[in-house]
């Protein structure tokens, strides 16, 4: 009798294990699920809005007169 009592201890500890990889694993997947569907946004927002975008920085880059754009400053003396 005891023999079986431990028989299914073992066995119930064993499935509980299982499940608990399992259940971390679905985890991860789910998490990269996420990752990829934010991925696919982030693109498809870059690709609607790029040329807006860059119209944008286009004319603030202008209007701040081009600052930035030579990588060198000169000082009068």
């Amino acid at each position: 009798m005891i023999n079986a009592y431990a028989t299914i201890a073992s066995l119930v500890a064993v499935a509980q294990e299982r499940l608990r990889r399992e259940e971390k694993g679905a985890t991860a997947v789910e998490y990269g699920l996420m990752v990829g569907l934010i991925a696919v946004v982030i693109i498809g927002a870059v690709t609607l809005l790029g040329t807006e975008l860059n119209e944008l920085f286009t004319t603030v880059k202008d209007k701040l007169g081009g600052a930035g754009t030579g990588g060198t400053t000169t000082t009068n003396p």
